[in-house]
Order: C-alpha cells, then sequence, then structure tokens
C-alpha cells in the first residue's frame, strides 16, 4: 500500500480529526429527523435512481441514515464504536482513519449503483433500494478493525462482560458470514460492499503489521532507548526535570517552585521564578 504512504505524506495535514464523533453526531441528527420528521429521512436514503435525476445530495445524507432503533443497546453500541475508533485514529494516524472509513462509504456507493445497474438490465428488481443502505456494516467493520488490530485487547461487553477483542471479532465475523449466506445476492452485495474497506485495508496491506501493538511497543522502546537523556540528578539521585542555572533548584526544593526557559539566552537555560528576570543573560560569544 505505498499509494496510501504518498497520500499520507501529500494529503495528511487535510484529515479530519475526531471523526468517529462526527459519526455520532450524524446518528444523533439522524434519530432527532426519525422522532421528529420521519418523513424527511425518505429525500436522505442512497437511491441511485433519484440521484441520477439530480438529487445528488443523497451521495452524501445517506450517512444520515441511523443503523437501527434507538435502544439503550444502541446508545451502548455507538459508545463503544466511538471509543474503538478514537483508538485506531491515534493507532493509525488521522488520514489512514479518514481513508478507512471514507473508503468503507464509497464503496457502499457503489454497490448501490451496482444494485441499480442491475436492476435496470434485469427488470424487475429490488426498487426502490435506498432503505437497504446504510452505515451499519461501516460501523462494524470498525470493531473488526479494532480486532484486528488489538486482538488481546480486553474489553468490557455492555459494562461488565470481560471478553477479548479477537473472539469479538470472530464472533462478529461468523455472524457476518451467515447474514451472506442466508440473504438474497442484493443483500449479500449490501453486506460485501459495506465491509470491502476491511478486506482492502488488513487482508491487502502487508504493511498493517507496523500498527500493531506489539509493533508500537517495540519502536516506543528504540526512542526511549536512544532518547538523550533530558532529566538532572539530585543530591540524593532523584531525577528531576527543572533545574534552574543560578542557584542550582529543583522542584523537589519545593512545590511552589515555578520554572521557565529564558528566550534570551543562547542555548536551553532554564530558571526557578526568583532568577527568571534578574539572571545575566548567556550570549555565545562564538
Amino acid at each position: 500500500m505505498k499509494w496510501l504512504n504518498k497520500m499520507e505524506r501529500k494529503y495528511g495535514r487535510y484529515a479530519i480529526r475526531n471523526l468517529s464523533a462526527y459519526m455520532i453526531a450524524l446518528y444523533v441528527a439522524g434519530y432527532l429527523f426519525e422522532l421528529f420528521s420521519p418523513a424527511l429521512l425518505n429525500y436522505l436514503t442512497l437511491e441511485p435512481r433519484l440521484i441520477l435525476r439530480g438529487q445528488i445530495w443523497r451521495l452524501v445524507t445517506w450517512v444520515i441514515i441511523p443503523p437501527s432503533e434507538l435502544s439503550i443497546f444502541t446508545i451502548i453500541m455507538l459508545y463503544f464504536y466511538y471509543s474503538v475508533g478514537n483508538t485506531l485514529e491515534r493507532t493509525w494516524g488521522a488520514f489512514r482513519y479518514n481513508m478507512y472509513l471514507f473508503s468503507g462509504m464509497l464503496f457502499t456507493v457503489l454497490g448501490a449503483f451496482l444494485l441499480y445497474g442491475y436492476s435496470c438490465a434485469f427488470p424487475p428488481a429490488i426498487y426502490p433500494m435506498g432503505g437497504a443502505f446504510s452505515t451499519y456494516y461501516v460501523c462494524l467493520s470498525i470493531m473488526l478493525a479494532f480486532s484486528a488490530t488489538y486482538p488481546n485487547a480486553q474489553v468490557l461487553l455492555y459494562f461488565f462482560i470481560p471478553l477479548k477483542m479477537k473472539w469479538l471479532g470472530i464472533f462478529y465475523g461468523i455472524i457476518v458470514l451467515s447474514y451472506i449466506v442466508q440473504s438474497n445476492w442484493p443483500g449479500r452485495v449490501v453486506i460485501i460492499a459495506s465491509l470491502l474497506n476491511f478486506v482492502v485495508f488488513f487482508l491487502s496491506g502487508r504493511n498493517v503489521k507496523r500498527y500493531s501493538p506489539k509493533e508500537q511497543a517495540r519502536k516506543r522502546a528504540f526512542k526511549q532507548a536512544v532518547r538523550p537523556e533530558t532529566g538532572y540528578k539530585a543530591g540524593n539521585g532523584q531525577v528531576t526535570k527543572h533545574k534552574c542555572a543560578v542557584c542550582g533548584r529543583t522542584e523537589l526544593d519545593g512545590d511552589d517552585l515555578e520554572f521557565r526557559f529564558c528566550s534570551k539566552c543562547d542555548g536551553n537555560y532554564e530558571y526557578c521564578q526568583d532568577h527568571l528576570f534578574t539572571h545575566e543573560h548567556v550570549k555565545n560569544t562564538h
């Protein structure tokens, strides 16, 4: 996936931070529409026939459609998706997490147009089909990605059932396969299209393993080993973070001591509050 590395270097600064929070906000908007104006949701679904007739907003607004009825279990699952999504974003970086979710949405749109093309070629077909598409399986792909990245992480399912993510991922994987087997071919297209992002990122991306917890821990240990010593040793052997360049006091000499670096000195010289404004500025003579 070298192309993804190149795109990250070029466009990474445009990535949306905390994308999971925006997705949850869209769900909240969808539930509000469902509660106060359910008829409006019919104008937001992913319906290729109407998109081709000019209702292009449907290419985007379908992500507002809630994946299920609002209940306490739905709230718990959305919180769970938000938590694991934020963890993935911190692990992969915002750009790759953006690409993962947006590619899932793009594959879903392509799947909808594929079904519409088939319905036009072989009528009668599933029509209308917009209600069949939501971000349910896109959200499920977040959980599957977390299971693949952190297989041994333990979570509290419904806040009290301890479970390792690999078993949860296998469980949902079996459920998805059963849905694919039991569904008709339009249903299979909906499921497979929505989960293609997981297939692309984890089955075709060999370099994804460098984002595993084991690899991340190895990199942190290496950086720690080669990082130069930045602390100071006090008289009792303790390592401190701050030391006044004039009097030599550290944060161990008093809880009320404050330390600041001087911007006028040449070099990284730190002073306590008693000497920050009274010391003689250090200037390089070279």
